[in-house]
């Protein structure tokens, strides 16, 4: 098929609405895109012109960018593009939205900590495991028997002499 795919750089514009649905979770959100260009009469750097898309996310990607995402977040959206338009109260309407492919925090604009999510158990969970005993780290002190007779393997080890590296 000839879908148009889009990679969209922008900032979280609302905050993720997550629904779960029979075909699994669905999740949406409005992204702001600004372009930006180089005034020579200002020298400096200048907004344009903002687009904002709603950007659709479904399954696993939904569940990680409604707990992942909050507004205001620096935002990389990759997806196919979708342009509706609809008639309202007798108005008509156009939006643009992106099915999303891929979600990430653009870390040209900061920093993440990623973590993976496990996968989803189908099956009952399990119960939870038995607390462990937190190990004993420290070396047993020597007994008055085991002083009094020398161990083998300590004296062979005492007698090797160092090796050279070459």
């Amino acid at each position: 098929m000839n879908e148009t795919m889009v990679c969209a750089v922008g900032n979280v514009a609302t905050q993720p609405v997550y629904r779960e649905l029979a075909a699994g979770g669905s999740a949406r959100f409005r992204l702001a895109v600004t372009s930006r260009y180089w005034d020579r009469e200002k020298n400096a750097w200048t907004d344009g012109h903002t687009n904002f898309f709603t950007v659709w996310a479904n399954r696993q990607l939904a569940t990680n960018a409604a707990t992942s995402l909050t507004v205001g977040d620096p935002v990389v959206v990759q997806g196919r593009l979708r342009v509706r338009t609809e008639t309202r109260e007798g108005q008509q309407w156009t939006s643009a939205d992106i099915d999303a492919v891929a979600i990430g925090h653009d870390l040209a604009r900061g920093t993440a900590a990623f973590r993976r999510t496990g996968k989803p158990d189908t099956a009952a969970p399990a119960p939870p495991a038995p607390p462990r005993p937190e190990p004993n780290w420290e070396t047993p002190a020597e007994s008055p028997a085991n002083s009094e007779q020398p161990d083998s393997e300590s004296d062979s080890e005492s007698e090797l002499e160092p090796m050279a590296v070459a």
